[in-house]
């Protein structure tokens, strides 16, 4: 495939790499061609090797015969003692040959020779069995097995020779290698066979997924319920685990929506009426009102961007730098008053960092604006392993134990004296519980105003 070229797609448009099946049959039969290769080689090899020694141990049989009959007559020719019993030796042609070569005497060879005599390599001495193959008779290829000795009596240095027909040794490495072949080939094809059935069983539990799937598309089930192998269940479980995180999204869209219509309905409902009664306040109440739906927009568009956010993949930021931030923009707006910060630097959640800002923002401020004039911020007073905890203390007057549940309601104010619109608390806790984490009242020990627990997942990985 060309770098221009596109992977192929399907009819909806995703793309592929192939299939899988495919791979496996070819990684299979590739392994399986290789080891049967090398197998066959090997066997081949072993098998002719052994025929090969069983044929050249009949032709040592024949040349120590010949050795142990051979004597040296008076006028120094050999001759042996005692007839050799193969009785192919005595007919001409016969395939089974034997020489005996000595250096100014006359070749003594075997009557099945008849008219022809061996081609001896001499020029050496072999103290031990040579054996080569020969085409010196044509269309009969020889084995030959010599050996040259000196016989007692003699000083001549005599060449033993004996020659077989490759006929029947050939016959057999071909009956062997047929044999091999076949035998190889069906072990070939029952092997792919095997492996086409190992991965279409293998393979089974996906088609279930994606069948399952298609019920769920059809019949409305939300879930992936069927028992399947250990391998694939943590896919099934990553996928009704997305299903259930699209069900929550889906859920908080719809809550979202709901309760941003049920909260700007009486709005509009009282603009509505002193729209159409031409209330003489009537400047004043769509200003009111408009205040009061702009709060309330401001908070579901808070919430809906968390919940954007929280979906969009790995959220993480640094707490120390998201908190150096807020106290730099909070410090302008309430100059008097003193801020310290304290606890782990290095401290980081899986938070997206805008929200991180705006949820700080809020306890800071509030900090600021509520108490005495000195706010305490520490990271990570806990260290837990999995859980992040910020705590912001203030030196005001607190909130009282009955009432910290109810400050949390959108729009619930303690102090009505100072500006605000009673969200803070509550976007606070609603962001903060998007990502899975908390947000909780107490009472500050050492300044003795509110002490306000964040508590957000830590990154995976950190300590």
């Amino acid at each position: 495939m060309s770098e221009t070229e596109s992977p192929p797609r399907n009819e909806l448009g995703a793309q592929h790499t192939g299939s899988l099946s495919r791979r496996m049959m070819l990684i299979a039969a590739g392994w399986i061609t290789v080891l049967l290769l090398l197998g066959g080689v090997a066997l081949d090899r072993t098998l002719v090797g052994l025929v090969t020694r069983n044929f050249d141990n009949q032709l040592g049989y024949m040349l120590t015969a010949m050795i142990g009959s051979a004597e040296v007559g008076p006028d120094g020719e050999v001759f042996f003692n005692r007839p050799l019993g193969d009785q192919r030796f005595l007919e001409p042609s016969s395939g089974l040959y034997w020489q005996i070569s000595g250096t100014g005497h006359e070749d003594f060879p075997s009557r099945s020779l008849w008219d022809r005599s061996l081609k001896v390599q001499g020029g050496h001495i072999d103290t031990a069995p040579h054996t080569y193959d020969s085409d010196q008779f044509a269309g009969e290829p020889l084995r030959i097995m010599e050996r040259s000795i000196v016989l007692p009596g003699s000083e001549t240095k005599w060449w033993f020779t004996v020659a077989e027909s490759r006929k029947e040794l050939d016959d057999q490495i071909r009956r062997i290698r047929s044999i091999l072949g076949w035998s190889f080939v069906v072990l070939g094809l029952g092997l792919f066979l095997m492996a086409m059935a190992q991965t279409w069983y293998g393979l089974g539990p996906l088609r279930r997924v994606r069948l399952a799937i298609q019920r769920m598309r059809a019949a409305g089930a939300n879930r992936v319920t069927e028992p399947l192998p250990l391998e694939v269940q943590p896919l099934v479980q990553e996928l009704n685990a997305l299903l259930a995180h699209s069900e929550r999204q889906a859920e908080e869209a719809r809550t979202h929506a709901g309760n941003l219509a049920h909260a700007l309905k009486t709005p509009l409902t009282v603009v509505m009426n002193a729209a159409t009664a031409h209330a003489a306040d009537l400047p004043e109440t769509v200003i009111r009102e408009a205040a009061v739906m702009r709060r309330q927009v401001d908070h579901h568009l808070a919430r809906a961007r968390a919940v954007g956010r929280r979906a969009a993949g790995q959220a993480r930021a640094n707490v120390s730098e998201s908190v150096e931030a807020v106290l730099r923009a909070v410090t302008r707006l309430y100059d008097k008053a003193r801020f310290d910060l304290d606890g782990k630097r290095d401290a980081q959640v899986a938070i997206e960092r805008q929200d991180l800002d705006e949820i700080l923002g809020n306890l800071i401020e509030n900090a600021a604006k509520y108490g005495g004039g000195s706010v305490f911020v520490t990271i990570d007073p806990t260290a837990e392993a999995e859980w992040c905890e910020v705590w912001v203390e203030d030196d005001g007057m607190g909130i009282p134990e009955q009432e910290r549940t109810r400050i949390f309601d959108r729009g619930a104010r303690l102090d009505t004296g100072k500006p605000g619109t009673g969200l803070g608390l509550a976007i606070v806790r609603d962001v903060a519980e998007i990502y899975g984490g908390s947000v909780s009242l107490d009472e500050s020990e050492d300044l003795g105003g509110l002490l306000v627990k964040l508590r957000l997942p830590r990154v995976k990985g950190q300590k």
